[in-house]
Order: C-alpha cells, then structure tokens, then sequence
C-alpha cells in the first residue's frame, strides 16, 4: 500500500502530464502543489513510485510520466468525477431535445460526445433484444403485400415489406394488428415468440398461411443481427494527440474501423456502469496505447445500450468520466420520454 503522501504525489504528476504533455520532475512538483515536504522528500518518493512501477521516466526526459498501473490508481482511488456545471448541462439538454428520431438523437450524441471530450465517440443503438414493442403497425400495399412497421420502447423503427401467399382484406389486417398489439405491446421482445405462437388459430383456414406469414417476418426482426449498430465521430480528435500513440495512430484508426472491436471494447450493456480500460487492459492489441471511458444508458433505469469514448491514456479522466455519464444521463432521459 502505498501511503497517503506518495499518493499525492502520484495524482500531482498525473495533473501536471495530463495538463502539460511535458514528464514532470520533483522541482516542478513542490513548486505547483502545495505537497509539504522538501524537493528531496519528493524525489525519494518519485524513486519509490518509479520502482514500484506506477511512474516511468521517458528515455529524453529527466522529467517522470505516469504508466497504465499509474492511471489505474489514479482513476481507482485519486479522481473523482467532474460534474458537469449548470449551463454545460443545459446546452446538453437543449441539443439532445432537438432530435426528430432515434438515428438524429445517436448521431446528436456523437457529435456532443466528441466535442464535449476531445476525443473519439462511440454510441452503440438500443439492442432490440433489452428492448419492448411499443406497436406494431400493419399497412395494406396491396391485395397481397403488407408493410410491417415494428416501434420499440427506445424509439426505433423497423420496417419490413411482405408478400402474402394470398389476397388479404382490410378488416383481417385490422383484426390481425389488433390480436397482434394486444398480445405483444409493452412486452419484452424476448416474449414474443411465446406469444404469438398459437395467434394463426384464430383465424380462418384461408387467412392463416399470410398471419403465419406476417408473423414468421416480425420474429425475424426481432432476432436479426444487424441490431448491434454503431455510431463513431470525432476521429480527427486524435490528430492532436500525435506524440501520445508511441509508434503511429495508424493501428487505433484501423482498430475503431472494426465494429466487433468497438462493441467489445463497450462491453455488455447489462454492465451498465461506469467502466474505464487503460492501455493494455484493452485486449486488442491497436488500442494499447488508448483509454476507452464507458457507461449503458437506457430509459427507466435499465441500460438499452452503451455509449463512450476512446482517446490517449494521457486523459483527463475526470472531466471525461463526468461528460459521459451526464451525456448517457440525458439520452436516457429523452428515450424515455419519446
């Protein structure tokens, strides 16, 4: 355990790096922050850090930089999260509530994200599969082709065209989307199969091929793959942080060009706290030299999804924690009231 002092002298360093890009060295330590010991005292104290691998010294420097295992103590025991100030939040708020749908609230968030962070954002889409069925809306194109429309409780839309096995009037689709709504709105979409399984029963020999049909197409959007969907801006943050990625950025840009990466990297959204990786903590091998901040959002307590930021390990981690977590705040709040 290391002691309180030596503490203090760990989140200094990591202020003054974060804060100058430049190593920092005992001298500039004593002079900056208020530590209440000698120069010397701070120097045995940066040789016992250093030894203990939460500091490092950079070849050209005479300076010290924080390592991955400094940055995890840091977030872990030294920072807390910066709130966000009133009118910070209130330009949050204002932004978001001006989305006109799903896809404008997630890209509004990505666009805040990054400009908020500096950094890289990553907003994942509602899953369908923590998701409710607000409606199902059933559209006569034709004697035998129905639109189907699929509303779910975050705000998303589905839709899918179907071509019927047979001509199907207007009052069977009106009766089919009221059995339909009546059995499946407000319920989970992991329900709905069990259901709907034995809706068909209920109508006549002739109409039962195309319900069967309708239905066969709603459970497909239910489970279809395509659901873990993803949002990234701000890329062009990371040209500024250049001396910060050791060797060229070209592995992280190839890295967040990965979907699969990037959704593991958010991690499960039933995981729906704040989550910080550091350096190697993150297992692709492209995003060792980054820190990727996280938090699930969702409506009634209940994260749908993730959202977060990859940058430098050199973060300020604080102010990043805090805008990520107001940010996941307000889109849950807005997906709750659409």
């Amino acid at each position: 355990m290391l002691s309180e002092r030596r503490l203090q002298v760990l989140r200094a360093i990591v202020q003054d790096y974060v804060g100058t890009e430049e190593p920092v060295g005992s001298k500039a330590l004593t002079e900056r922050h208020n530590l209440g010991v000698s120069p010397a005292t701070v120097r045995n104290d940066m040789a016992a850090l250093e030894d203990e691998g939460y500091i490092a010294q950079p070849h050209t420097s005479a300076g010290r930089i924080p390592t991955d295992k400094g940055y995890r103590l840091f977030v872990d025991k030294l920072a807390g999260v910066k709130p966000m100030s009133p009118p910070e939040r209130r330009a949050i708020q204002n932004f978001l509530e001006g989305a006109v749908d799903l896809d404008d609230v997630v890209a509004r968030t990505v666009r805040l994200l990054a400009q908020l962070t500096r950094q890289v954002a990553v907003v994942q889409y509602p899953s369908l599969t923590r998701s409710t069925v607000r409606h199902v809306e059933l559209l006569s194109l034709a004697p035998a082709r129905v639109m189907l429309v699929l509303i779910t409780d975050t705000g998303r839309v589905e839709q899918r065209m179907i071509d019927c096995p047979a001509p199907f009037g207007e009052a069977s689709l009106a009766d089919l989307r009221a059995r339909l709504n009546s059995r499946v709105a407000g319920r989970r979409f992991t329900d709905v199969p069990r259901l709907v399984e034995d809706l068909p029963e209920a109508f006549d020999l002739e109409d039962r091929g195309t319900v069967s049909t309708v239905l066969s197409t709603l459970l497909e959007t239910l489970v279809e793959e395509n659901e873990e969907r993803l949002m990234i801006g701000g890329t062009a943050n990371l040209t500024r942080f250049g001396h910060d990625f050791p060797l060229t950025i070209r592995p992280v840009l190839e890295a967040l060009e990965e979907q699969v990466v990037l959704l593991k990297l958010l991690g499960e959204a039933k995981d729906s706290g704040m989550t910080v990786r550091i350096g190697h903590e993150n297992a692709h091998e492209g995003l060792n030299s980054t820190s990727v901040v996280s938090v699930g959002y969702g409506s009634g307590g209940e994260a749908v999804a993730k959202l977060g930021v990859v940058g430098p390990t050199r973060m300020d981690y604080p102010g990043t924690m805090g805008a990520v977590r107001a940010v996941a705040r307000y889109v849950g709040q807005i997906l709750a009231e659409s």
